[in-house]
């Protein structure tokens, strides 16, 4: 996958905002490009939950990160959310 696209991101987060939400689209990277440990990927949505708090800002941050990267945040956190393996691992399509 082409690494030259941004992360979808909002001018009002803070900087502590931007990290968060950046590090729980580095996870869903991280779970089709290597694996990524389950209990990393549930603990960081739920800090992600915390800036992103509605379903419909989710769904369009997560649609703009597919069409960048070519990743699908909700694939991830499903697979997170009913898998019991350690690791996370997803296909690219």
């Amino acid at each position: 996958m082409d690494k030259n696209y941004s992360y979808p991101i909002n001018d009002a987060w803070s900087q502590t905002e931007l990290i968060t939400v950046i590090k729980m689209f580095q996870l869903v990277e991280d779970a089709y490009e290597t694996g990524a440990k389950r209990a990393a990927i549930l603990d960081q949505y739920h800090e992600f939950k915390k800036i992103v708090n509605s379903k419909a800002e989710e769904k369009q941050l997560g649609r703009e990160f597919k069409s960048n990267s070519g990743y699908e945040l909700y694939e991830v956190i499903k697979a997170a959310q009913t898998s019991d393996r350690q690791t996370i691992k997803l296909a690219e399509e």
